[in-house]
């Protein structure tokens, strides 16, 4: 892993940023969106804890508070700032925590022009990796962000490019044949350890969309009562639309017979050949059995992934989010990562339009409650 690649993804992090006003980086509009500045911090705290602290002889703290005000869900790292107040942040300035990213930077890039170990550089690509998924969050906590200010704000003139407006392809099936298949990730390159693990399973002939569901699709589930018809849902998702008077995607809004959706450009209409994006489990699950069908399963994912496009939408599968066989949490802080997180949550595939440049693989296996729908998240069906 190059210091090259570690300042373009560094770069790409603050290029985002460079629409927004002040005011912009500090709002925390729910639980699981952070704010700007504070991802900012936290993507910098990485580094500096995880090398530099750590590697960097006679290191100097750039702020020790920073360690409480940045530190995510790190217990081994000690105490941190409760997840709801990283909006408070009012203090440290915006100014304040890019002159952290500076300072944190130089210090990256004069380590590693003296050293050139694979410990490090290994934790180097972590750390890039994990900027890269903070950039995404960045993109779709930003977007959520602005659709609840009073006057659902834009980022930028024609933001909406960071959207998929693209014509979905004529539907098509795929067969994949019973057989005994490898699953996980083996070879070179990054990956993630719930990745490792390569391991044997036995997949039942199965057909998959070549597409993914459009919009028109998901508007013809809706006409159909979809959102009133409790036979359709899982009972915890039927509690999940009638708690929250659900009636439509998010973003999404009907009037004077036309559907509008929210876009990082603002309001359009919505194009209803386009895929579907922002729907959560529970949604995803409702209309595959509305259809008839269902959602795959991780590894019929995984296994037909070669034969069709994917990357424009995370696609929801019907995979609890678990260990593979052989599965062992790290030692240290880094181990938090990502094996303590394997409950009550669902697996997506793929990728989106959000995601960073060359970050995903079709071993991927991201990770979200059932009713999270902020990401760019879609279906693909199967049968």
């Amino acid at each position: 892993m190059s210091l090259e690649h570690f300042f373009l993804t560094r770069k790409r992090t603050e290029d985002f940023c460079k629409p927004l006003s002040v005011e912009d980086y500090t709002p925390q509009i729910a639980l699981h969106a952070s704010p700007m500045k504070w991802q900012l911090g936290h993507t910098t705290w990485f580094f500096e804890t995880f090398i530099l602290n750590k590697y960097q002889k006679d290191y100097k703290i750039f702020n020790k508070s920073f360690s409480f005000l940045f530190n995510s869900y790190y217990n081994n790292i000690g105490d941190r700032l409760s997840r709801d107040n990283r909006g408070v942040l009012t203090r440290p300035s915006v100014e304040d925590v890019y002159a952290y990213r500076k300072y944190v930077d130089d210090e990256i890039e004069l380590f590693f022009n003296q050293n050139d170990d694979d410990e490090t550089n290994a934790l180097l690509e972590i750390g890039i990796n994990h900027e890269e998924q903070h950039q995404e969050l960045m993109i779709t906590d930003l977007k959520l962000l602005f659709f609840n200010h009073p006057f659902k704000t834009q980022y930028k003139p024609n933001g909406s490019l960071l959207e998929d407006s693209i014509d979905n392809e004529e539907s098509k099936w795929i067969t994949i044949e019973e057989g005994i298949y490898n699953i996980g990730f083996k070879g070179k390159g990054f990956s993630y350890d719930n990745e490792h693990g390569q391991h044997k399973v036995y997949l039942q002939q199965f057909q998959i969309g070549k597409n993914y569901v459009t919009n028109d699709e998901y508007i013809a589930f809706i006409n159909d009562g979809g959102y009133n018809r409790f036979e359709l849902w899982l009972d915890e998702g039927w509690s999940w639309v009638k708690e929250n008077n659900i009636k439509h995607p998010l973003y999404w809004d009907y009037k004077d017979n036309k559907w509008y959706q929210f876009t990082l450009g603002g309001v359009e209409i919505i194009n209803p050949k386009s895929i579907l994006g922002h729907i959560n489990f529970y949604e995803a699950e409702a209309f595959a059995r509305w259809k008839g069908m269902r959602l795959p399963t991780e590894f019929e994912w995984e296994i037909a992934s070669k034969h069709f496009n994917w990357g424009k939408r995370w696609e929801w599968t019907n995979s609890a989010y678990l260990p593979y066989p052989g599965f062992k949490t790290a030692d240290g802080a880094l181990g938090e990562y990502n094996g303590k997180f394997m409950i009550n949550t669902m697996v997506l595939r793929g990728g989106s339009v959000a995601t960073s440049p060359n970050h995903s693989r079709n071993t991927y296996r991201n990770f979200f409650h059932p009713h999270y729908r902020w990401q760019y998240s879609g279906i693909r069906l199967a049968k």
